[in-house]
């Protein structure tokens, strides 16, 4: 029981109330960051209280007081984790920071605890021994198995000072990893290239230049320009400035971040993270940290892994060479005595695109509205799935720039809510994800799910987006139809909570739409005139989708292998990631001209937690079946048919993790992959 003081507080606290709100979603407006601590710990008792029922539960283990009841517990750090975590990614600030900080190893301990009761497991144990004569269900034995691999996997087995230890390199990797996105968010916060005079914009188009003072007047800079380290900013800026000087200083920012002495070098946390990571695997029986995370996945082991990147790398490295010699011829052309450097590439780069193609982004952005482009993206998802997105300015939002919308079906009934964030701001960590608030389950009731997409989208009036930045939207708004569209009973089994090489497949694929001619003559409309694309551009942009894939694919690829090699059986013992980074990129010939797409020091993917480490080859894993999967469409002859629509719907967007992912490819296309549709797709196959 709780005394009054706590009962008190607790009434005081918007956290431990039930939110009458729209959906259930967060009253952001009353929640301070001082109601966060008493918050968690109220949320770790009541699911500590949960969690001792069930392993005292004198009646024999059985699926309903033991795998069931896990799924049920929780509940109240589930909600309150899920909004303090989006917050800290999208708009945090000191207070939130410094929470987070304690936070995350109490989170890392309090889970370690859990899987490491050895009453909870045992009753773990005994029903997943006598599972097949249980007469569950394909979903309940999913379910069951999953449970027990995670105990497993969460050292469940270790015994005497194993499991201590276990635990406690757990909560300090939680540390680190809020540590390492820190201190990348303060190296982009931090680091402004302010354009001073007309010289400093030279090369620069409106559109950037609009975004640049918008970014300047959000920064107290208002009347000047300004370009930042969101993505949206740096890439257009590298494209067309044509100050060689301010490209180089930029990029050498950009490629930089978390690499330097001082409070913000993310090299020690590395360091130590590495050791950590292979510490922990070896004490779950595995011989490196790679093997232990790949166990679990659809590729099995590393050198599955580094199969698949290498069939890629040669195609990709030769590409990527001829398209640099190209590169220097027309440098030479254009009588710039220069050699191609890294901080080069993007704009000659553009020019050779112009050349050949004759277009370049500047022409291009005018017809690709956010505001299209995310109508483009609704209507896809009611072309394919039957979905209906209602704007509901009603329904309470952590920020002003946040959008809500409410998702029914074909027939009117309740999917979710869909929230999207879309421009950069100084409180929001780069890059573009999808999280949820809430997951999709029956277990508790006909639960819908809350989803968010954020993005770092230059402001703009109207924010105009180049066509990489449409697909980014597309890809993470594949995402929130994985999450919208869930079909399961239990939580742990709903949206995205697949296997991490399966789950980049829905959004991958849901990027196809965006090329196809139809959508873009429908939504590619001029932002003045309302005029669609013009047909030769359209051709020309199609025609153009292959140019840079050499390149496109040479910073992927480096990023994944680098990422495979230092988590890997030999990786080097060194604490200089830098030393390990170019051992790596010697090793496979990294042309010196390109610059990995992620360098570890501000790796968010591999190294903010553990989501990616020794699975940055997902995304390539999972274009495989996108690419492949897609044909399935083709085949058919319409982007949009209904039957095929409908069993990727079934078996992928709404099936959650209710089956083996190369089971549920299999339902969907009736074979497995090949990877010839990836490298047709990416203009390597001979």
């Amino acid at each position: 029981m709780m005394d009054s003081a706590t009962t008190e507080a607790s009434t005081q606290n918007p956290l431990l109330q039930t939110w009458q709100t729209p959906f259930g979603i967060a009253p952001f407006a009353l929640i301070r960051p001082e109601h966060y601590q008493p918050a968690f710990e109220a949320a770790f008792a009541a699911h500590r209280a949960e969690i001792a029922a069930i392993s005292a539960n004198p009646a024999p283990a059985d699926f309903a007081n033991t795998i069931a009841a896990l799924e049920k517990s929780g509940t109240l750090l589930q909600r309150i984790s899920s909004l303090f975590f989006n917050l800290t990614g999208a708009d945090t600030n000191v207070a939130l920071q410094r929470i987070e900080r304690e936070i995350a190893p109490a989170m890392a301990r309090h889970y370690s605890a859990i899987a490491l009761d050895a009453a909870l497991f045992a009753r773990v144990d005994t029903v997943f021994a006598r599972r097949d004569g249980l007469g569950l269900d394909a979903e309940s034995l999913r379910v069951l198995e999953r449970i027990h691999t995670r105990f497993v996997r969460s050292g469940a087995k270790l015994t005497g000072d194993d499991r201590g230890r276990l635990a406690a390199i757990i909560e300090r990797l939680a540390t680190l990893g809020t540590l390492f996105s820190q201190n990348v968010l303060a190296d982009e916060k931090a680091f402004m290239l302010v354009l001073e005079t007309p010289a400093d914009r030279a090369g620069l188009p409106d559109v950037l230049i609009a975004a640049a003072a918008e970014a300047a007047t959000e920064r107290g800079l208002a009347g000047k320009h300004v370009i930042t380290l969101s993505r949206s900013s740096i890439v257009p800026f590298l494209e067309f400035s044509s100050r060689r000087s301010l490209r180089e200083q930029a990029f050498a920012a950009w490629t930089s971040r978390g690499e330097h002495d001082g409070a913000h070098d993310n090299r020690p946390l590395i360091a130590e993270m590495l050791a950590l990571r292979t510490e922990r695997a070896r004490l779950l029986g595995f011989a490196s940290f790679a093997a232990f995370k790949l166990d679990d996945t659809m590729a099995g082991t590393p050198d599955a892994v580094r199969a698949l990147l290498d069939e890629v790398w040669q195609p990709a490295r030769r590409q990527a060479l001829a398209e640099q010699e190209a590169l220097q011829q027309l440098a030479g052309t254009l009588g710039d005595n220069i050699t191609i450097a890294a901080h080069d590439w993007r704009y000659y780069a553009g020019k050779l695109r112009q050349q050949r193609h004759a277009y370049d982004e500047s022409e291009l952005k005018p017809y690709f509205q956010l505001e299209k482009i995310i109508e483009a993206a609704f209507f896809t998802a009611t072309r394919l799935f039957g979905v209906h997105f209602t704007p509901r300015p009603d329904v309470p939002v952590y920020h002003a720039d946040v959008r809500a919308y409410e998702v029914k079906d074909s027939e009117g009934r309740p999917v979710g809510l869909f929230l999207g964030d879309y421009f950069a701001r100084p409180s929001k960590r780069s890059g573009a994800w999808m999280s949820s608030y809430r997951s999709q389950q029956k277990l508790a009731g006909d639960i819908r799910p809350i989803i968010v997409n954020v993005m770092n989208f230059a402001k703009g009036r109207p924010a105009l987006l180049s066509f990489d930045d449409a697909c980014t939207l597309f890809h993470e708004f594949g995402h929130a139809l994985h999450g919208l569209l869930s079909d399961v009973t239990y939580p742990s089994l709903a949206g995205t909570n697949v296997a991490r090489d399966f789950v980049e497949f829905p959004s991958q694929l849901f990027e196809h739409w965006l090329a196809e001619p139809e959508l873009l003559r429908r939504f590619a409309l001029h932002h003045e005139t309302g005029d669609p694309l013009p047909e030769a551009l359209l051709e020309k942009l199609l025609a153009a989708r292959n140019a840079d894939q050499g390149f496109a694919t040479v910073e992927y690829l480096a990023s994944a292998i680098v990422d495979l090699d230092v988590h890997g059986e030999g990786r080097a013992t060194s604490d200089d990631i830098g030393a390990c980074e170019r051992a790596t990129l010697a090793r496979i010939g990294m042309p010196e001209a390109i610059t990995m797409r992620h360098r570890p020091t501000h790796f968010t993917h591999v190294f903010s937690g553990d989501g990616y480490s020794a699975g940055y080859y997902s995304y390539l894993w999972s274009e495989v079946l996108d690419a492949d999967g897609y044909d399935a469409f083709t085949e058919a002859g319409d982007p949009f048919d209904a039957a095929t629509a409908a069993r990727l719907k079934a078996h992928i967007y709404a099936a959650g993790n209710r089956a083996d992912p190369a089971a549920a490819y299999l339902a969907f296309r009736g074979r497995m992959p090949s990877t010839r549709p990836l490298l047709k797709q990416r203009g390597l196959a001979d």
